[in-house]
């Protein structure tokens, strides 16, 4: 209480003691009346001191209620933040929380509407893949609770997912387009028309990309391309038959020309690449008519038609030597046709299946025929060697001369491979009998047989050349001996080899080359076995012998 007021309260009692005085007021009167006063003081005094124990539990409150709002934003935005509580008053306390709260609330108004974004726009792209199609409402529930900067970093990773997953529906969708489209130009059929019927949204510039347009698109792009092969194949079938029929029609070029364009689906695979309309259902009419026009022409010239696949059957057993009785069935198949009473159709198609089988015959003997003519090539080469080596003048210097060596040791090389190639022969046309059962016949005889029967006759020619070699040989050292004993008759007369080398106006052959590359065709071979041979290199139809030491 201040000194003003405590005299103010001590002239006042004064002032109530005189007047009390005057009024001749009893003691106890006076005892009551300032208990009165006490109390009434007190009164006062407890009132105020309740209102300001009131509002310091409001101050309390208020800075509990702060701190624990600073405790759930921290915990909301997983953000750490700092500040010093100041000892003091509770303003002072209140004070000093105050600027953090209201931060804490305007970083978490603005993690707020970043979650609000996202998770909006995740939403609209999850029923864009979901096949929504009702527009997708702003007012989406965040998690207050959950405003951390990883929760916000999920949503935006989810986000990206989605975007990406969209991406690539959306290619895919774009690239099913370009497909539909493709097909209809190749296939002839409304393209707006194909793809409203799977979604309206993809003739637009919002496209569908749910999983149901994505299957149905799929579908569509597997069922026209299923009917793309279809048609290739069905107008490629009537485009060869076409031409079979224009062949044996002899249909005029000018006739062909308005199917070029099958002509050129011939050749082309399933995958390849068409032109517009090519395969639309107009052409595979077209193509239908003349095919059906062409076998009511084919009936009236069935005869014809019929002899004709029989020398196109002939032909093929001809060229891989197989057995077929042509005049027989030519004139047996004629007088069936004279008679009336064949049915040329089964006729022609049996004659069809007897060509399929004879190419497959064919193929199948051709390995086998490409040996025998290698064969056949190199006994003719070893023929012409035979003949080559009985020739006493091939080293003369004559035109061409150079050129008979060289196919000689070309005719030599290969005649050292015979014996393989005919055990090799031997071996493919036992697998080739062993797998069908029938014997291999070559011009009507059985090749098996054919190449034992040349394995004998190879067997007894190099027995027989081999006996010449061995008696050759006795008849030349029979000759050194005499020439040693008797001495020789001209001493002034050189060896025949070495005149053949020295001599100017003659080829000069490598004769020790020729030797080597032909073993077993002369007597050299043997001689120089024996550790006799002279070191002057001679031609192989002459021996040179000296005596043995």
């Amino acid at each position: 209480m201040s000194l003003s007021s405590s005299t103010t309260c001590t002239s006042l009692l004064q002032e109530l003691q005189i007047i009390w005085d005057e009024i001749g007021e009893g003691y106890s009167e006076r005892d009551k009346m300032l208990l009165e006063l006490e109390q009434e003081c007190l009164d006062i005094y407890n009132k105020k001191v309740d209102k300001t124990r009131n509002h310091r539990a409001e101050l309390q409150r208020s800075l509990a209620q702060s701190e624990a709002e600073i405790a759930t934003l921290v915990s909301a935005l997983g953000e750490q933040v700092s500040f010093s509580k100041k000892e003091g008053s509770l303003k002072e306390q209140i004070s000093s929380v105050k600027p953090v709260l209201e931060e804490l609330m305007v970083k978490k108004d603005m993690r707020w509407k970043e979650v609000s974004e996202i998770v909006t726009q995740i939403a609209e792209i999850s029923s864009n893949i979901a096949g929504n199609d009702s527009p997708v409402s702003s007012g989406f529930e965040v998690d207050g609770s959950d405003l951390t900067k990883r929760k916000l970093d999920e949503l935006r990773a989810h986000l990206q997912d989605l975007r990406s997953e969209k991406a690539v529906r959306l290619q895919k969708v774009n690239s099913y387009i370009s497909a539909v489209h493709e097909l209809s130009e190749i296939l002839s059929f409304d393209f707006s028309k194909a793809l409203s019927n799977v979604h309206k949204s993809l003739t637009g510039a919002s496209k569908s990309i749910s999983n149901d347009t994505l299957a149905r698109l799929t579908e569509l792009v597997e069922s026209l391309r299923k009917e793309r092969r279809q048609r290739l194949l069905k107008l490629q079938g009537l485009g060869r038959n076409m031409q079979e029929l224009w062949s044996l029609m002899e249909t005029p070029t000018d006739e062909r020309r308005r199917f070029d364009n099958l002509s050129i689906l011939l050749s082309v695979q399933a995958d390849d690449a068409l032109g517009k309309g090519c395969l639309g259902l107009d052409i595979v009419r077209e193509a239908e008519d003349e095919v059906n026009r062409l076998n009511a022409l084919k009936s009236s010239k069935m005869k014809e038609l019929v002899l004709k696949r029989h020398c196109e059957l002939e032909e093929i057993c001809r060229e891989v030597h197989m057995d077929f009785n042509s005049d027989a069935g030519r004139q047996s198949l004629i007088d069936v046709i004279d008679s009336g009473d064949a049915d040329l159709s089964g006729i022609l198609e049996s004659l069809d299946e007897q060509i399929e089988k004879a190419k497959e015959e064919a193929l199948s003997r051709k390995e086998i025929l490409d040996k025998v003519e290698k064969l056949k090539h190199a006994k003719e080469e070893e023929k012409w060697l035979d003949d080559y080596e009985k020739d006493e003048n091939r080293f003369s210097a004559v035109r061409g001369a150079h050129k008979n060596l060289k196919r000689a040791e070309k005719a030599r090389s290969l005649i050292s491979k015979i014996p393989a190639m005919i055990d090799g022969l031997t071996t493919k046309v036992k697998a080739w009998e062993k797998e069908r059962g029938v014997p291999f016949l070559c011009d009507k005889h059985p090749l098996l047989q054919t190449l034992e029967e040349e394995i004998v006759l190879r067997a007894q020619r190099e027995e027989e050349k081999r006996q010449f070699r061995e008696q050759k040989r006795l008849q030349g050292q029979l000759a050194t001996e005499k020439e040693a004993k008797y001495g020789s008759k001209s001493a002034k007369k050189k060896p025949l080899g070495q005149s053949l080398l020295n001599t100017d106006n003659v080829t000069k052959t490598p004769l020790g080359r020729r030797v080597g590359t032909t073993p077993g065709r002369s007597g050299v071979k043997d001689y120089r076995e024996s550790g006799r041979g002279n070191a002057t290199a001679i031609p192989l139809n002459y021996v040179a012998l000296q005596k043995e030491d």
